[in-house]
């Protein structure tokens, strides 16, 4: 059997980030830290040419969220296992362990949502933040309305209460996961089909977790997010954010909606598919090393 892709001259790390929760993270590079936040329906994998182009001045570590790949994946008993703020802790906690009080991060999908969290708990940690083709939970649900909501049909299901989400995704994983990679791909070259593979067997192993982190934007994710906007929390750092243009198709401005959270903005639409970090890796990395610089 072929062994499992890695990012090239990264070293593998198990750190404890929580009671009982540790995250695998691929660390390589030295300089001032970023950490990568992956994505659904991947891991830390996503990262590999964005990492390996940062890692020639950066710290870099890209971990596996809790509830993915090879970090650990706890029950969820009263649903705060998989809230955003306790995701976010663990990325202050990972960073920490190995060295560095303060930092960027930058997030794509399920990521971008934890480093937006990240953002509004920890100012003083995250030095810079990037988030990827997303818009935040409570803006994400006053988007999704009518037939065009059905792109969103996924989180419509894993929202539903713990046991028929998890059937039916057990039921045919790869043909569940493997929609979103064809579904969302402009480019399906982009993911070797031994990356494909690795994100398949991830997200086969992590069904409940993974279901259980949609959830928990349906509900007490929403309530965080709700809290800070009545309350006029904003994002303190420079914040970057890159999308396709899918608000055209949900009839929604993504850039006003990204201006409600950040003083300092910079929003770009990207003319690839929702894998940027995959389909358009050196223009990630200019906007990452753009933001860097301000």
């Amino acid at each position: 059997m072929a062994p499992a892709p890695t990012i090239p001259g990264f070293e593998q790390r198990r750190v404890l980030v929580a009671d009982g929760v540790a995250l695998h993270a691929a660390v390589g590079g030295s300089g001032t830290p970023i950490v990568l936040l992956h994505g659904f329906p991947q891991t830390h994998l996503m990262w590999r040419q964005v990492a390996a182009d940062l890692a020639a001045d950066h710290t870099v570590i890209c971990p596996d969220l809790r509830g993915y790949g090879a970090s650990d994946k706890p029950a969820d008993p009263d649903g705060t296992a998989y809230a955003k703020r306790t995701m976010a802790a663990d990325t202050v906690a990972l960073a920490r362990a190995l060295g560095h009080d303060r930092f960027a991060l930058a997030g794509h999908d399920r990521g971008a949502l934890v480093a937006f969290r990240a953002g509004l708990d920890h100012p003083g940690a995250v030095t810079h933040l990037a988030c990827l083709d997303v818009l935040p939970t409570l803006d994400m649900w006053d988007v999704m309305h009518g037939t065009s909501a059905a792109v969103g049909f996924h989180l419509y299901l894993m929202a539903q209460p713990p046991g028929l989400p998890e059937q039916l995704i057990a039921a045919a994983p790869d043909a569940f996961f493997g929609h979103f990679l064809d579904l969302w791909s402009a480019d399906p070259a982009s993911t070797p089909p031994e990356v494909r593979a690795a994100y398949l067997a991830a997200c086969r192993a992590a069904v409940p977790s993974i279901v259980a982190d949609y959830r928990a934007s349906a509900g007490i994710d929403l309530e965080h997010d709700r809290a800070d906007r009545e309350a006029g929390r904003r994002l303190a750092m420079p914040v970057t954010v890159l999308q396709q243009d899918w608000g055209a198709a949900l009839g929604f401005d993504a850039r006003a909606r990204w201006s409600g959270w950040a003083a300092d903005l910079a929003h770009s639409t990207v003319d690839c598919g929702h894998f940027m970090a995959e389909e358009a890796p050196e223009l990630v990395t200019a906007a990452l090393r753009e933001l860097l610089r301000r």
